[in-house]
């Protein structure tokens, strides 16, 4: 079945209204059904082609199985890439992490923000270096990065999805020891400085979180081991790795990485909608999947392994990719088949 923007409008149509979006009471809400009978649907049938009585029930009938098979679970989000800087799309990732709480699942976004770094390093005159695809991250570096991620980029995604309807608390990785982390050690020998490897994640408190229906947005900015001499030090998280972990530790439904790019292709340039583990590592052997993707397909098999049910590399310069993608699957939830490609065990 095609998916298009009709999932989102009849997800919208029939589970986001002003009541929801407003707190209003169960009385309220029910003089509110009483005052304003179904006009949104009667719209919505009304409108043409995208929303005919045909697409408006297929989409409908995919999204009711898509919410059935993920109501109440747990899915994370690394949100980055041009998602992060184009103003609509901003508006839509926001929008969609709202719809979602709202539609009874429990989201945590965790979000990356390398250009706003950049900017920022050079508007203050601090040099920063790549050794093997990673940012060596100085003490410098680490301030400013810590500066930029916990303070304007994570409040304003927060905000940003408090505005939209939904629930969301800004959270840094140092915060209640959220992410515990020692040194990286780089495979290929290189000092990276004060880059994290994420040893333990704070289960108990992005689970408390999500009981009160909070979406915790988290910046990857982690902390030292407790009892360790390094236990107040600022470690500089890569966000696809700290996105990987929170969903293995939380055991997640799924894992979703918004990238600039459509997917895993083939040789021939063409997508390949789902893949193993297995496929993966056989696809890095033969050098199909080659330099940029390797680590984000790393990332993807990594999250599989420690639990999560599926884990998409998904277009995230589409709109409403978030959206599309966690219900345009239907009842195996296991995406639309178009926005990307989707990594099981």
């Amino acid at each position: 079945m095609k998916i298009t923007r009709s999932v989102v409008a009849t997800a919208a149509a029939l589970f986001s209204t002003p009541w929801m979006a407003q707190g209003f009471s169960l009385v309220q809400q029910q003089q509110h059904r009483q005052q304003r009978p179904a006009t949104r649907l009667v719209k919505l049938f009304a409108e043409g082609d995208d929303t005919d009585t045909t697409s408006f029930a297929n989409a409908a009938l995919t999204t009711a199985g898509a919410v059935a098979s993920l109501k109440g679970e747990t899915i994370v989000v690394k949100y980055g890439g041009n998602a992060m800087t184009s103003q609509d799309l901003k508006d839509n990732f926001c929008q969609d992490v709202a719809a979602l709480q709202k539609l009874g699942l429990r989201v945590v976004v965790v979000h990356g923000g390398g250009p706003q770094i950049n900017r920022m390093l050079e508007k203050v005159g601090v040099e920063s270096r790549f050794e093997g695809g990673m940012r060596v991250s100085s003490p410098e570096v680490v301030e400013v990065a810590e500066m930029v991620l916990c303070g304007s980029v994570n409040k304003e995604i927060a905000s940003k999805i408090c505005s939209s309807g939904g629930r969301a608390l800004g959270l840094s990785g140092r915060d209640d020891s959220l992410l515990q982390c020692t040194k990286e050690i780089n495979k290929d020998g290189y000092d990276l400085g004060y880059v994290g490897k994420v040893q333990q994640v704070n289960t108990k408190l992005l689970n408390e979180l999500l009981d009160m229906g909070i979406c915790p947005v988290v910046s990857p900015i982690g902390t030292g081991m407790s009892g360790t001499d390094e236990k107040d030090v600022a470690f500089n998280v890569n966000a696809d790795v700290a996105a990987g972990r929170i969903a293995g530790e939380l055991c997640a439904a799924r894992v979703l990485f918004l990238t600039d790019i459509a997917g895993v292709l083939n040789k021939d340039k063409q997508l390949l909608k789902s893949l193993s583990c297995e496929e993966v590592d056989a696809l890095i052997a033969d050098e199909t999947i080659t330099e940029g993707m390797i680590p984000k397909v790393s990332f993807a098999t990594s999250a599989v392994k420690l639990g999560v049910k599926g884990a998409f590399i998904t277009d995230g310069r589409v709109p409403h990719a978030l959206l599309k993608e966690v219900l345009g699957g239907g009842q195996d939830a296991m995406g639309s088949g178009q926005g990307g490609t989707v990594i099981t065990l």
